[in-house]
């Protein structure tokens, strides 16, 4: 599941995985592979996206965040 938000916000401020990568400290593979949600991030890069984006958590990794209710029940 592909992390639109991040792809986005990359776009508008006309950076490239390599900008985004520098900025946070972590490499240019690493940053393809969260965008691409191949790659979930631990909590230390999250807060770094966070922080480089001014964005809530949710918003940036949805998919991590999601929440299903799961209402089958197991006999």
């Amino acid at each position: 599941m592909k992390r639109r938000k991040l792809i986005e916000l990359r776009k508008q401020m006309n950076l490239t995985q390599r900008q985004v990568a520098e900025s946070l400290g972590i490499s240019e593979v690493y940053v393809r592979k969260i965008e691409k949600g191949d790659s979930h991030p631990g909590r230390e890069t999250m807060v770094k996206f966070q922080k480089f984006y001014q964005y809530e958590l949710t918003e940036l990794f949805p998919d991590i965040f999601l929440i299903s209710f799961d209402t089958k029940c197991i006999n």
